[in-house]
């Protein structure tokens, strides 16, 4: 019993960083209705950069709160300078663009930082067992971390003007031009509030799957099946399809199909959905009359 309860609780923890990934992917799909599969990569670079400023004397809250501020921008600018230009092109070549936009993030941190795999310190160590035991120092912390930061950004959509200005412009951007919302300026906002949570996700995961160029693609495997879980148009449900994938993914490894094969069972989660609730648990159905 109690190793499945420390399976539960590992996998909330470690689901709160698949949650963040995932509402970052929901996010940016609300306004270009795509998976940006650069969003991994984004939250790689972010790491990076949090690694180097640490590396570089900088405290490990003031590193965090700059690669936020930084990755914010960068996000900002993508979309402002590049995905912009392809607003009323053909999906597949947006689709096109973000693929090449991941490969160049990979390469080049790749060119620069090399393969090999580095370490990053985690902030939580010595705090002792979280959940009565259950968790890990750094496991725990990741709870904590993800909650603040999901609320912050349920607090900025749910209760200030330029969070429901941001909500109107990728629900309905013609209706939000209409009452005086500039529309393109609040896209290039989601953009940057988009690459800023996946950073949150890209420094928390450094510390478990360790730091390289590649550290984040099996991370955006499990938010890819979160957000298609608890449903893609959904940012409600993107947080708890992320918690439920974690949990899925650690009792899967503990009894039902090995560690080896938990990928393969998240891959089967992705299919099963697409299948049988392409919506997801909490996505709006969409019927167009034609």
């Amino acid at each position: 019993m109690n190793s499945f309860i420390h399976q539960v609780m590992s996998g909330l923890a470690v689901g709160g960083v698949y949650a963040s990934l995932a509402l970052a992917l929901v996010m940016i799909h609300q306004t270009t209705n795509l998976v940006n599969f650069a969003q991994a990569e984004m939250a790689m670079a972010s790491a990076f950069l949090a690694w180097i400023l640490i590396g570089n004397g900088l405290p490990y809250w003031l590193a965090f709160v700059v690669t936020l501020g930084i990755s914010f921008a960068v996000g900002f600018m993508v979309e402002r300078f590049m995905m912009r230009r392809f607003r009323e092109a053909a999906l597949h070549s947006v689709l096109i663009v973000m693929i090449g936009l991941m490969m160049l993030i990979n390469g080049g941190a790749g060119v620069i930082f090399g393969y090999e795999v580095q370490t990053f310190a985690t902030p939580f160590d010595g705090l002792g067992k979280f959940a009565f035991g259950y968790v890990s120092s750094h496991e725990g912390g990741i709870a904590v971390v993800t909650l603040i930061v999901m609320a912050l950004v349920f607090a900025f959509f749910r209760f200030t003007r330029l969070g429901l200005a941001m909500q109107g412009a990728a629900v309905n951007p013609l209706s939000a031009s209409f009452v005086g919302i500039n529309v393109s300026v609040m896209l290039s906002l989601g953009w940057g509030l988009a690459a800023m949570i996946g950073a949150v996700s890209g420094i928390l995961s450094a510390p478990i799957v360790y730091l390289d160029p590649n550290m984040m693609l099996n991370v955006m495997i499990y938010a890819f099946a979160g957000a298609l879980l608890g449903g893609i148009s959904s940012a409600y449900g993107a947080v708890v399809g992320g918690l439920l994938i974690g949990v899925a993914e650690n009792l899967a490894g503990a009894y039902l199909v090995g560690t080896d094969m938990k990928l393969v069972f998240v891959l089967a989660v992705i299919i099963g959905v697409l299948l049988l609730k392409p919506q997801g648990l909490f996505g709006r159905r969409v019927v167009v009359r034609v």
